[in-house]
């Protein structure tokens, strides 16, 4: 499956996802239709699907027109389906999406809204996981709630570490500064922030993310981590309790 990113509005990122054998080729979510039909038009392909992980106009905005020029259909959750426009198929946790010969899976992961899935494709190791896992941080929470979006993280961080990440802004930076307050002695923590400030400094994206590289310097996925439970004095408590904290000091970072 042939991948490509297209950076749209302030700092999104649209998918296409293109399998040369059949000539399906599915988008994921497109804020915009003018971007996403431009790449078509110069390789050549026809949009089959759109795939929607959650409601957000900057994740859905494109799909009427692009629907309208193309006559693709458009997947996403069954519970948000009067909040995504021009919804056709109703997909659920655990359900396929077949592109041509690929098949993805259906995640539920709610938690930065109430209604949120991921797409999962495993042998092309490859997971849209739209605001819900960002590059050293995660989606703020805007409708679901810090217990939702643990269990969903917690899930997401189970998946092999080569696992290639596709999230849809380009936030990487910003959460590399929020992590070096809550866990400043983590070394591979610090040497990716330069890295990243370097490719950042240069036009370049930091997505997508190495799942492994999340594990050692995301601290929303490191609430077991005993230098971020001393840094936010909080060693006795739960991954929960841990987790949580550390979403309410990001929001007023």
């Amino acid at each position: 499956m042939e991948i490509i990113q297209i950076p749209v509005l302030r700092d999104n990122y649209i998918y296409l996802l293109h399998d040369s054998t059949s000539g399906v080729t599915a988008v994921v979510d497109p804020a915009e239709a003018a971007p996403v039909l431009e790449v078509l038009k110069r390789r050549g392909w026809s949009l089959t699907h759109i795939l929607n992980t959650h409601h957000h106009a900057d994740h859905v905005g494109g799909n009427r027109a692009l629907k309208q020029a193309t006559g693709c259909r458009i997947y996403g959750l069954s519970a948000a389906t009067e909040w995504i426009p021009g919804l056709d198929e109703n997909v659920g946790e655990g359900d396929p999406v077949q592109l041509g010969n690929v098949l993805g899976k259906v995640f539920e992961v709610p938690g930065h809204t109430r209604h949120h899935i991921a797409f999962w494709f495993p042998e092309e190791q490859a997971l849209f996981c739209g605001d819900t896992l960002f590059g050293m941080g995660c989606g703020r929470l805007l409708g679901g709630c810090a217990e939702q979006l643990w269990v969903s993280l917690d899930r997401l961080r189970q998946l092999p570490g080569d696992t290639r990440v596709f999230c849809t802004h380009e936030y990487t930076q910003n959460n590399g500064r929020f992590a070096l307050t809550v866990d400043p002695d983590n070394i591979e923590l610090k040497d990716r922030v330069r890295r990243v400030d370097a490719e950042r400094a240069n036009g370049r994206a930091t997505v997508p993310l190495l799942l492994r590289d999340e594990w050692a310097t995301n601290p929303f996925l490191r609430p077991e981590s005993q230098g971020i439970r001393i840094r936010l004095g909080m060693l006795a408590e739960t991954n929960q309790a841990v987790f949580t904290e550390l979403r309410r000091r990001k929001d007023v970072f």
